[in-house]
């Protein structure tokens, strides 16, 4: 995105916040792009009859963010920051149905830093990492956004350092971090 693209976006957002009409028609034609673009990254490592399609994620993600109580993102940045959390507790919720769905079953080891393949095999791993990155969150919730940004958002090093105000050197090291404390909370979980 050019940087009159991120100040359109921004404008959008501060006029969708302030309740102008037709502010919400103006933020999905100018946000849908970019959303579908993180989900697309993700969902390429999915499998190709998962039961959650990229569309889907992308606009049950939109539906949560533009109907939220407290829509005051401040930028661009911010905005798609949340869509990343949003997104992961979209995938989550869709776990957890799955899950509730099946009897029994064992856990699958669950590469992070190859990007987490959410299907309905592997919904107790993610069940669990979602309890870990809980608990991450109440220890160091920076080291938890990024690994929201990274692995729900599939953004880079410097597209997460954008996002949280870091250095893209200081995101990678909160990524060591939360990698490190996440092989250390799910033993056996994480490579």
């Amino acid at each position: 995105m050019t940087s009159s693209d991120d100040q359109d976006i921004s404008g959008i957002l501060h006029r969708f916040r302030e309740g102008e009409s037709g502010a919400r028609a103006k933020l999905f034609d100018a946000a849908y792009g970019e959303l579908k673009q993180i989900a697309t990254r993700y969902m390429r490592r999915e499998k190709q009859d998962h039961t959650l399609q990229t569309t889907a994620l992308v606009n049950e993600a939109y539906l949560k963010l533009v109907r939220m109580p407290q829509s005051d993102w401040k930028d661009r940045a911010h905005f798609f920051g949340v869509a990343a959390q949003v997104m992961r507790h979209i995938l989550v919720d869709h776990a957890r149905r799955c899950v509730a769905g099946k009897r029994g079953g064992g856990h699958e080891v669950l590469p992070l830093e190859e990007g987490l393949v959410f299907s309905d095999d592997r919904s107790p791993a993610l069940l669990q990492l979602d309890e870990a990155l809980d608990k991450l969150a109440a220890r160091d919730p920076r080291a938890c956004q990024v690994v929201e940004l990274r692995v729900f958002g599939g953004l880079s090093f410097e597209e997460a350092a954008e996002v949280t105000g870091l250095s893209p050197r200081a995101v990678k090291r909160e990524w060591q971090f939360a990698r490190s404390w996440l092989r250390a909370e799910i033993s056996g979980l994480i490579e």
